[in-house]
């Protein structure tokens, strides 16, 4: 039951005061057609919309089944406008984007009726105002008599208690009246129908209660009621809601339906897109090129860690002090800078195996310099004569350069290579070089010869192979290709003279026959496209065989005699203790580096090779800490930042018409809130909450923010084919412009950002239109 209670409201417009309720009060049964007439600007509008909730009283009360609406909250209104209550307008009120059935089903979706139950309950409706046929139609495809229909259905799809129709029949034919009439006659069987209209035949045919209204008082009631009890408070409120999906579906159809104005929209806005993208694709591009170049430039400029190092955070920079002193006539006596700085790095094994572990993302070669030589003898000409694996005439004390997990290069040193059979690690040869002849080395005894670019060998790397060989002469694979040569154990190669002194002895067959065979089964080069091409030309062989040597020699007799002894064993000459130390290495006595080069895979990696370093240098004293020399430092303080620097430079740029597509969306969606006002007056008329307004209108921005994000990606990408074109012309550099997917997502979840930062104020206002002035709005 629906009682109102001494009901005023009172509008100001200047000086003027308009009673439009004035002490308002009335009981209407649960089941009755009421017809409320009067004259224009009698009040009987407003009190059609106070009885609604779509506008709020002064004072006094309205009691919904027992229930006062005084403490009535703004959402419990929404609540009351969806479930108690239907609006049958005059003017039909339907959103014109929407299908019929979409328009019914409306104040379904804010109660949280299923899909397929609101789909079902909106079909039952339609066909009891007789259009079930035309579900699927839109309204501008109906008859004026078939879109109040529709209304009716709308208003009784939810099943409400009150069906309020402000002139009902107003718009409509008289043939056309008359039938509305009925539908609603029927309706008011099981609900309660208030009635406003100025036509009192009909309401006289049709009401089963007329109420004369005037001044914003009831003149008349021709069958008032009085409850013979006041009804207890039986009134339950259900919350509404509108979903996400359901806000982003509203949006998406009415988009649709304005194609053209959605796409230059999202063309416009997706220009600061278009700007940024572009940039970060030619930047990712040239990043690219840059880390390449880097890579290389890193494979000539490695980490560096020897057994004597200068520590450059102690070595002294250029600063004010250290401008020329005045001439005072004395000098100062001082120890040398790089005396100061210089610090011995005490290389272990542990430090070793803790140098292998750094993570292969950021390094995956790393150099170990040992001075071990190998005693190397082969056949050539029915003669037994010395080799040995250097480009110089002399090797004296040369110093093998492990590369990569256990590889090292030639020059004037040993040309090691990592374990091609290691499958945890990979085939860094095959991975950086390319076959000439013969077969990938199989085991640690084959060994490889290098060459350059150019398929030249070195001179005298050739020469120490024994082979008799002129500047620029020509050499067929075939006389290289499984060339043997035996490595002689240091108690099979030395003798030892009565002096204690030890010399190599005269090759013979008996030292032949106590080596072990290796063979020269490939010769290679570097690929075009490698950054690794680490081995210099010359002879390479696997680091496994260097350490097998070391373990065959470390006990041998030789060593143990220079162990023990202060002068070299060869000369008779004295040495200090770091030169013995180097020399009981080239004999294969110590199995520890004395130094180690680390190939970091590119700058930014080189940094986390750096922090890795020094996390070993934590907690320990300065004596006892591993010194390393960043030999790409230099290269690294010109480059490192630059090319961002500019990318942030141009993308702030670009990022200004971001700014302004924002500002531009605020002004469309502030357009689209004017155009839509009426539909606004619906769905609060619905129970629409103001937080539902703002999602269906930021759903609209977040569509066109996908949109527009997506279309300038696109847009962009293609840019991509014809900058490429032009920078390929102009520098020889190819797919150069290339754009990141992971930039392109963030940069489509920025462009939907700020589109609905642009569009949520426009919302905000829609959200906060009064429900029956929007109604009112064309």
């Amino acid at each position: 039951m629906l009682q109102l209670q001494h009901l005023m409201k009172t509008y100001h417009v200047g000086d003027t005061v308009t009673h439009a309720l004035d002490d308002v009060s009335i009981n209407f049964r649960n089941h009755e057609f009421v017809a409320i007439l009067g004259p224009s600007g009698s009040g009987k509008t407003t009190l059609l919309n106070v009885i609604g909730g779509l506008d709020h009283y002064d004072s006094g009360d309205i009691i919904i089944n027992g229930k006062s609406t005084k403490n009535f909250t703004q959402t419990d209104w929404d609540a009351y406008r969806n479930n108690t209550v239907g609006f049958i307008f005059q003017s039909y009120n339907l959103i014109s984007h929407l299908s019929i059935i979409e328009n019914v089903e409306l104040g379904m979706t804010l109660s949280g009726v299923s899909s397929k139950e609101r789909h079902q309950k909106a079909i039952n409706a339609l066909k009891k105002v007789g259009l079930g046929d035309h579900i699927n139609k839109k309204p501008n495809q109906l008859s004026g008599g078939q879109m109040q229909r529709v209304a009716i259905a709308r208003a009784i799809a939810n099943d409400p208690d009150i069906l309020l129709c402000d002139e009902p029949t107003g718009a409509l034919d008289t043939k056309t009246s008359e039938d509305i009439m009925k539908l609603i006659q029927e309706l008011s069987k099981d609900k309660l129908v208030i009635m406003v209209t100025h036509n009192p035949e009909l309401a006289a045919e049709y009401a089963t209660r007329i109420v004369h209204f005037q001044d914003g008082k009831i003149l008349s009631d021709s069958d008032p009621y009085k409850p013979e009890k006041e009804p207890e408070d039986s009134f339950q409120l259900k919350k509404t809601k509108m979903s996400y999906w359901n806000a982003l579906k509203l949006s998406f159809t009415n988009i649709m339906t304005k194609k053209g104005r959605t796409f230059l929209t999202a063309f416009a806005s997706s220009i600061g897109i278009i700007g940024i993208a572009i940039v970060l694709a030619l930047s990712h591009g040239f990043q690219k090129q840059i880390n390449q170049t880097q890579s290389k430039t890193l494979s000539k400029f490695p980490i560096s860690i020897s057994q004597t190092a200068t520590d450059i955070n102690t070595a002294s920079s250029r600063k004010e002090s250290d401008k020329n002193v005045k001439n005072r006539g004395y000098l100062t006596a001082a120890i040398p800078e790089t005396e100061k700085n210089t610090h011995q790095n005490k290389i272990s094994q542990k430090y070793v195996d803790y140098v292998k572990k750094i993570n292969p993302k950021y390094a995956n070669n790393i150099s170990f310099i040992r001075g071990t030589q190998l005693n190397l003898l082969a056949f050539n000409q029915g003669k037994i004569t010395r080799v040995q694996f250097s480009n110089t005439a002399t090797n004296t004390n040369s110093m093998a350069q492990a590369q990569a997990q256990g590889m090292a290069s030639v020059g004037i040193n040993t040309n090691t290579f990592p374990n091609s059979l290691d499958k945890k690690q990979g085939s860094f040869l095959k991975d950086n070089y390319q076959l000439l002849a013969g077969t990938w080395p199989s085991n640690k005894n084959d060994v490889v010869l290098v060459l350059n670019n150019k398929n030249e060998a070195n001179l005298n790397a050739l020469k120490n192979l024994g082979m008799s060989v002129k500047d620029g002469e020509k050499i067929n694979f075939k006389k290289l290709i499984n060339k043997s040569f035996r490595i002689i154990p240091n108690n099979s190669y030395y003798q030892k003279l009565p002096t204690g002194n030890f010399v190599p002895k005269k090759p013979d067959q008996a030292m032949y026959n106590s080596g072990k065979d290796i063979n020269l089964v490939a010769v290679i080069r570097a690929k075009n496209n490698t950054q690794m091409a680490l081995l210099d030309n010359g002879i390479a062989y696997s680091d496994q065989l260097s350490k097998e040597v070391i373990n065959q020699n470390k006990n041998s007799e030789i060593v143990q005699a220079q162990k023990n002894s202060s002068t070299n064993v060869l000369t008779n000459q004295e040495m200090t203790t770091e030169q013995k130390e180097q020399f009981i290495a080239s004999i294969g006595g110590s199995s520890i580096p004395s130094g180690i080069l680390i190939y970091p895979n590119s700058f930014n990696s080189k940094d986390k090779v750096l922090d890795y370093l020094d996390k070993w240098n934590k907690g320990k004293t300065k004596k006892n800490q591993i010194i390393y020399t960043d030999m790409s430092g230099t290269v690294t303080k010109l480059t490192g930042g630059l090319l961002n620097g500019i990318t942030y430079v141009l993308v702030a740029f670009a990022g200004i018409s971001l700014v302004t597509s924002m500002i531009m969306i605020g002004i469309l969606t502030y357009t689209s809130v004017l155009e839509r006002t009426k539909e606004i007056g619906v769905l609060k008329a619905l129970g629409a909450r103001k937080r539902d307004i703002t999602r269906v209108f930021d759903a609209e921005t977040f569509i066109l923010g996908i949109f527009s994000g997506i279309l300038g990606i696109f847009i962009a990408y293609l840019c991509t084919f014809p900058i490429n074109a032009i920078l390929y012309r102009i520098t020889d550099m190819t797919n150069i412009s290339q754009l990141d997917p992971v930039q392109a997502i963030i940069l489509v979840i920025i462009s939907t950002i700020l589109t609905m930062l642009g569009g949520h104020l426009p919302a905000k206002m829609a959200a906060k239109k009064d429900a029956a002035i929007a109604l009112r709005s064309e």
